[in-house]
């Protein structure tokens, strides 16, 4: 028997804070987080700005309250798991956990920065430089089950965590599934980018722009609740939207840049629809992986304008990286969350600062003001480095 695959909780963390109502006053308003990289110190590098949460702690459960405090991705995963689990209004309890994480990049600089210095680097969080372990750890925290599971595909790491864990519910392994991804900035990571020349100097990512100049990095963590739709209504949960399809696809076309014609994208995505049962027509929204560099916007168009045929110039495409950064692992949690929201407060999230479009990006990208629209399903795409694609196809409840 095939189940229906429910979400009936998540947590989520980006620059603007934690919680759903952040969201809403940052990515549906059309705000940027971006400001001057304070973590480290950016003199070093081109680029100088990031997406990063800055609070002192006090918005995230659990996290230390310290001014310019940065939490550790094992706290936001464990602060996302367990708003996930108390909307969901279950304690998960035998539930797999999969993630999308390379692991704590944080902690690993800690421990060999301490070992230069000839400070005994004995720090446990060490481990949690393994991506596995931030699954284990974040099972043993709160009785959860097995397997626990890390993705560690970059940009659609959290993408496919989902995806994954919508598979073990369809297939009847699981009934619930614990699942998303976490990144948090730092500056190994930021200043591979910077190397690569792939980031904004300007200080804003500016998706399907006529003037994009590279992608900016940012701070974010989700995690979400996935049930049997028939259980968690028997239990009296309520569904906030269905993971009705999901779609996975690799196009080897390069080690770093995306196929010209988006062909890897395109069959994900046209693997998510046609796992749904939904045509390109039905389609109210697409959260668009929308990196804000001169070849992704490019290839991500042709992509779309290859799934949805006629149909391309009537269906909202935005990409909300322009208001939360890229958040690598993370990022197809966190649009999951996103999309979520559209279809469930009838709001499509813009596309921030979007004033001058590209004409060779000839879609529907919601400039600048979020757009009220009552949609039934709505697509999440996520691409990454050697050609890895994936999608989601998620339903209003």
């Amino acid at each position: 028997m095939t189940r229906e695959v429910a979400i009936t909780g998540f947590g989520v963390l980006t620059a603007f804070g934690f919680g759903a109502d952040a969201l809403r006053d940052g990515v549906f308003a059309g705000r940027t987080g971006f400001t001057p990289v304070s973590r480290f110190d950016p003199t070093p590098y081109r680029a100088k700005y990031a997406a990063t949460y800055e609070g002192d702690g006090a918005c995230i459960p659990d996290v230390p309250v310290k001014p310019g405090y940065t939490p550790t991705q094992a706290e936001v995963l464990r602060a996302c798991a367990v708003e996930a689990l108390r909307m969901a209004g279950t304690d998960g309890a035998g539930a797999p956990v999969v993630l999308g994480t390379n692991g704590d990049y944080a902690a690993a600089r800690t421990f060999w920065e301490d070992q230069a210095a000839g400070r005994d680097p004995a720090d446990r969080r060490m481990l949690d430089s393994l991506p596995a372990r931030l699954a284990h750890r974040l099972g043993e925290e709160l009785g959860l089950g097995h397997p626990r599971l890390a993705f560690v595909n970059a940009c659609v790491a959290s993408t496919n965590a989902i995806a994954h864990g919508a598979e073990l519910i369809r297939s009847g392994v699981a009934h619930t599934v614990v699942c998303g991804g976490a990144y948090l900035v730092t500056e190994d990571v930021f200043a591979k980018f910077d190397s690569g020349k792939a980031l904004s100097r300007r200080g804003a990512l500016r998706p399907f722009s006529a003037d994009r100049d590279g992608l900016l990095q940012g701070d974010g963590a989700a995690v979400l609740v996935l049930e049997d739709a028939a259980r968690a209504r028997a239990r009296g949960s309520e569904v906030l939207a269905r993971v009705a399809g999901w779609g996975m696809a690799a196009d080897a076309h390069h080690v770093i840049q995306p196929h010209p014609q988006g062909m890897g994208l395109a069959a994900a995505a046209d693997a998510a629809l046609r796992r749904a049962g939904v045509a390109p027509e039905q389609l109210g929204y697409i959260n668009a992986h929308g990196t804000g560099t001169p070849l992704n916007d490019v290839a991500e168009t042709a992509a779309l304008h290859r799934i949805l045929g006629p149909h391309a110039a009537g269906v909202p495409v935005s990409s909300t990286k322009s208001s939360t950064g890229h958040m690598l692992e993370a990022t197809g949690a966190v649009e999951a969350v996103i999309t979520l929201l559209a279809l469930r407060d009838g709001v499509l999230p813009p596309t921030a600062g979007l004033t001058d479009p590209d004409p060779a990006c000839d879609l529907d990208h919601i400039p600048g003001t979020a757009r009220p629209a009552r949609i039934r399903h709505a697509l999440s795409l996520n691409a990454a480095f050697g050609g890895v694609n994936a999608a989601l196809l998620l339903e209003r409840a």
